[in-house]
């Protein structure tokens, strides 16, 4: 196991101790997210909580349900005690960058249904400012060719993702993904208003004062 992947598990697993019985848990997307799963079932198993999850994506529910661990959705639960996911990018004020693994429509609507959010990291993750990692926007199939050129008149240097066979990516909700090529991202509260003011733009990955406390997983565990 490399370096990054065992920063993962550790915090993966240490954010599984922060889950007690009785609680409905918001399950996030992603290879951080995988390590916390096992690390919940085995707890789960071994100490009979009572856990009901909430996912993210299909991805998510396929991992969850084959360790088994009863999930409910999100309109089935009166609300979700805490929610934890992992992140792209995260910068010192605690703002991320979500939606490499294309479902930050429903990881945003978890998280705000949340009473609490916890991400989970590696040390490659953690910058000063966002705009390392590609921002994400998911946009209605209907115009988005228009909207593409639209971001490039903005300078904000779009490209659809792609599956592996050249075809554009698909999220579990039918729309697209644009991705942002942004060097760094000076004022996020802007751009997310510009998208957010966008005809055709369903969600963007800009999580902007989402996370209550981000776990950081190296020699040793760092939260902050």
């Amino acid at each position: 196991m490399d370096k990054q992947t065992e920063q993962k598990r550790a915090a993966g697993e240490y954010a599984a101790s922060l889950i007690e019985d009785g609680m409905v848990v918001g399950l996030g997307t992603g290879s951080t997210v995988k390590f916390f799963i096992e690390r919940l079932a085995a707890r789960i198993n071994q100490e009979g909580l009572d856990i009901v999850g909430v996912t993210t994506s299909r991805q998510t529910s396929s991992l969850a349900k084959g360790w088994g661990i009863k999930l409910k959705s999100v309109d089935e639960v009166p609300g979700i005690d805490i929610t934890i996911d992992g992140a792209d990018e995260v910068d010192v004020a605690l703002n991320g960058i979500k939606g490499g693994g294309a479902a930050l429509l429903f990881e945003k609507i978890v998280a705000l249904n949340s009473s609490r959010n916890v991400w989970i990291i590696d040390e490659s993750k953690y910058h000063p400012k966002l705009g390392t990692f590609p921002l994400p926007v998911e946009v209605v199939p209907y115009g988005s060719h228009q909207l593409l050129k639209r971001f490039a008149d903005a300078d904000l240097h779009p490209q659809f993702r792609r599956n592996a066979d050249g075809l554009r990516l698909t999220t579990d909700a039918g729309n697209y993904i644009i991705d942002l090529q942004l060097t760094e991202i000076t004022h996020p509260q802007a751009l997310a208003y510009y998208l957010e003011q966008t005809i055709g733009v369903v969600e963007h990955g800009l999580f902007l004062q989402v996370a209550d406390a981000v776990i950081i997983g190296g020699d040793e565990i760092t939260i902050i």
